[in-house]
């Protein structure tokens, strides 16, 4: 959902799929009985922590249609995967130009021969996988205030910056945080979602739309973009535009510590409509609990005719991945292999990481993106598959980074 000063454009940085922070608490797979590794610094990256060859990519069995989508993903992230650096430490613009020159002109009838020819497989770290899902919502919503549409969507305020350098400590990754300047002139945080929520941005004239129910407006902040439909049948996309600074807080985590979904609760299954479900028939508990994730979403009318991820690019149902640009670089192909989620769906096949999400960090840790509509809504809030993840590099990637 994605755009995201100082995050990416798109699908939400902040975001995560549903599933993503709400029910894994965005840690990597570990098998049962192997002892846990740190947890990487934020400024580790998948050449940091070491890639491992894998198996001849024509052994892997690319379905027909499966490639021929890949590879259109893949063709249409070109143009930004041969210019941007890398954080993965993996690839150099330069390693993707004969790749990305030969995509250009492929015949769709061989899309498998295009990755069986000019690509080699390897894995970050042991390649277990966790593998969550999104989605592009549409909600009730009107762009004028009527009754029945009571719940704001905010535009970015002008006064969410960044620090000015020695006006905060710098983050982790060496950024400056973001807040705003009080009446002082002294560096805060910025309102937070509670703050919000009780009027510390009405009458501002940030109102960009209106919405008929705050917890689809929650939701549509997790997915970070989508549609409001008004009674009249009109339709207005909206985008990802900007975050408060504060850090994602996965709701379903906490209800699921506190026994309110999943099997301890009896009633509320762990899936978006368990939690979707607990909030409406517990109104006061419920918003009690979305205010427990801080971070608020800031929106932007979209005119692209599609979703556009963080690579900049439309993204495409049962194509695209979200994933940390740190461990895969944006717009590489993505091997998986497994299936999981409420309705057990096989997520094994080819990929494109072309999207980033705030909760969907560190290695081999993916986010799915599924479409619009009704099953792509319960296929992406019941997902979480657990299976194995390849990068497909352009040959001779790993010869380099070895020395070889």
């Amino acid at each position: 959902m994605t755009t995201r000063a100082a995050l990416p454009a798109g699908r939400l940085v902040w975001l995560a799929a549903i599933a993503s922070g709400f029910l894994s608490g965005c840690i990597p797979i570990i098998p049962k009985g192997a002892p846990v590794p740190p947890v990487p610094p934020r400024a580790a990256n998948a050449a940091l922590i070491g890639t491992n060859r894998g198996p001849l990519a024509a052994g892997l069995g690319f379905r027909d249609e499966n490639a021929r989508a890949a590879l259109a993903a893949f063709a249409t992230s070109c143009p930004r995967l041969t210019r941007r650096n890398d954080t993965s430490g993996l690839t150099r613009p330069a390693d993707w130009a004969p790749v990305c020159a030969a995509a250009a002109g492929w015949p769709q009838e061989d899309a498998a021969g295009f990755f069986t020819r000019y690509f080699e497989t390897a894995t970050v770290g042991r390649g277990e996988a966790l593998v969550t899902g999104y989605y592009e919502p549409e909600i009730a919503g009107v762009r004028v205030r009527q009754p029945g549409y009571d719940v704001p969507v905010y535009a970015l305020p002008p006064d969410l910056v960044r620090a000015r350098p020695g006006d905060a400590p710098a983050q982790p990754d060496g950024s400056q945080p973001l807040g705003r300047y009080d009446e002082s002139g002294r560096f805060v945080p910025y309102f937070d979602r509670t703050a919000i929520e009780n009027g510390a941005l009405a009458n501002r004239g940030l109102e960009l739309a209106w919405v008929a129910d705050r917890a689809e407006l929650f939701f549509l902040q997790v997915q970070g973009s989508g549609r409001l439909r008004a009674p009249d049948g009109t339709v207005m996309r909206v985008g990802y535009a900007g975050q408060n600074g504060f850090p994602y807080t996965g709701i379903g985590s906490v209800m699921r510590a506190r026994g309110l979904i999943g099997s301890a609760s009896g009633q509320y299954p762990g899936s978006m409509q368990g939690i979707l479900r607990y909030i409406r028939e517990h109104p006061a508990e419920g918003r009690a609990l979305m205010q427990q994730n801080q971070s608020y979403v800031f929106f932007r009318e979209a005119t692209s005719p599609g979703t556009v991820g963080a690579l900049g690019v439309p993204i495409a149902p049962r194509t695209t991945l979200a994933a940390d640009p740190a461990f895969v670089p944006l717009g590489a192909p993505v091997w998986l292999q497994g299936q999981g989620g409420i309705s057990g769906q096989n997520i094994s096949g080819l990929w494109v990481a072309q999207d980033t999400g705030g909760a969907i960090k560190g290695p081999n840790r993916f986010d799915s993106f599924w479409g619009a509509g009704a099953e792509a809504r319960t296929i992406a809030g019941g997902m979480r598959a657990q299976g194995q993840a390849l990068i497909l590099l352009p040959k001779g990637t790993l010869a380099r980074l070895n020395g070889q």
